[in-house]
């Protein structure tokens, strides 16, 4: 059996983070949402779960940080190709995410880093790994 992962962030605007998520492709699984989370499908083996700041409170004891002006974490997250990557990042900026900084590309590797609603950084990366350099 393959290994799944669940990332935890805390929202502060649940129906608006699903929306947002949904305008970048992805669903939710009503299984596991109701007024306090969503479970947003990544893919088979990984969700994001969407927490409001009273949920996440109860999974830990410390203070929730603010996203927009500390950073917690970077989550990264493959895509197909270049196109695909532009097509996410895009449909981000569209749905109310912001730019943390400028296109990368390496030739080999091409990644854009977006921020949700709430300054979560996603970091969308496409890489041939035939063409990485060796040296």
């Amino acid at each position: 059996m393959a290994s799944s992962i669940f990332v935890n962030i805390p929202v502060r605007d649940l129906a608006a983070s699903m929306a947002y998520y949904k305008a970048l492709g992805f669903d939710h699984n009503p299984q596991f949402t109701d007024e306090t989370a969503a479970c947003i499908v990544i893919d088979d083996t990984i969700y994001v779960m969407l927490l409001t700041h009273e949920k996440f409170e109860g999974f830990s004891k410390k203070p929730i940080p603010d996203a927009k002006a500390e950073t917690g974490a970077l989550y990264a997250l493959s895509r197909d190709s270049r196109a695909a990557v532009d097509a996410i990042a895009e449909a981000g900026l569209k749905a109310g995410g912001s730019i943390q900084r400028p296109t990368e590309d390496y030739g080999f590797m091409y990644s854009r880093a977006i921020a949700d609603l709430d300054g979560h950084v996603w970091e969308y990366v496409w890489m041939d790994m035939s063409q990485m350099p060796t040296e």
